[in-house]
């Protein structure tokens, strides 16, 4: 079996894969005090209640944003899994696919690893919209080479710091209220952040189509990809497990066997 490994900034997802067959995910919050000692013993108890063994992987791959987590779960992967992990930016990482922006060592980890994937599943050019932490549109092109992008504020970030930054505001969950304009303060907060975050993914992705120049596929992926694509037409695929199928497939064009 293969374990990929999404370290975000909020969350780090363990998908375990039979073969290229995606089997059971597992998720905890990211903390970089969280020793290799610990993420086992969380790991293999969560594997085990599901009928699955740890000592049967056999493979490693690991995509992260935050480096202080990386040195932690390569130290996982060497001690418990008994092998080198392929980690995504890593010198000799082949990602199969150009990166043509101004710095390409400043592309975040996920974000290549959705453009391979993206490309590989749906064809470009594309548009992947990731709703994590921050909302990123990243762009890809016929090709598969990552063209650059958007980085914005994530909707719950957006939430908190209104929330934090003002002395009358309550803390609101996501999600769509019926009316545009609203009749009270919590209707209206969830006005301003649902349907404010869906004009702006529909007015980026107006104008990343007209720079570009070409029509553009846009597929949504993270936790609320699903509930904005109900509520626009410009996203026209979700695909949830998009970032750790990517890891896979970065780990096959690296020699990995799964």
């Amino acid at each position: 079996m293969l374990l990929a490994i999404d370290s975000g900034n909020t969350n780090v997802v363990f998908g375990v894969f039979d073969g290229t067959d995606f089997v059971k995910a597992f998720r905890c919050a990211n903390d970089p005090k969280r020793t290799a000692d610990e993420y086992i013993v969380w790991l293999s108890e969560l594997m085990k209640l599901n009928g699955l063994d740890h000592t049967k992987i056999t493979g490693t791959v690991i995509g992260s944003v935050v480096p202080e987590t990386e040195f932690n779960l390569v130290s996982l992967c060497r001690r418990y899994f008994d092998g080198e992990p392929i980690v995504i930016g890593e010198p000799g990482v082949e990602l199969g696919i150009q990166v043509l922006i101004d710095r390409p060592e400043q592309a975040g980890a996920d974000r290549l690893v959705n453009a391979v994937e993206a490309h590989r599943t749906y064809g470009g050019p594309l548009i992947c919209i990731d709703f994590g932490t921050a909302t990123t549109f990243d762009v890809v092109d016929g090709d598969g080479n990552y063209r650059g992008g958007v980085i914005s504020p994530g909707i719950r970030l957006s939430l908190e710091a209104l929330y934090l930054a003002s002395a009358k505001l309550p803390l609101v969950e996501v999600a769509p209220s019926k009316t545009v304009i609203g009749k009270s303060t919590v209707h209206a907060m969830q006005s301003g952040i649902f349907w404010g975050y869906v004009s702006m993914i529909e007015g980026m992705v107006d104008r990343i189509r007209r720079e570009y120049g070409e029509d553009m596929k846009v597929i949504g992926t993270g936790g609320l990809a699903e509930l904005f694509a109900e509520r626009t037409d410009v996203i026209e695929h979700t695909d949830r497990s998009l970032t750790l199928r990517g890891l896979v497939e970065i780990y096959q064009r690296n020699g990995g066997i799964v």
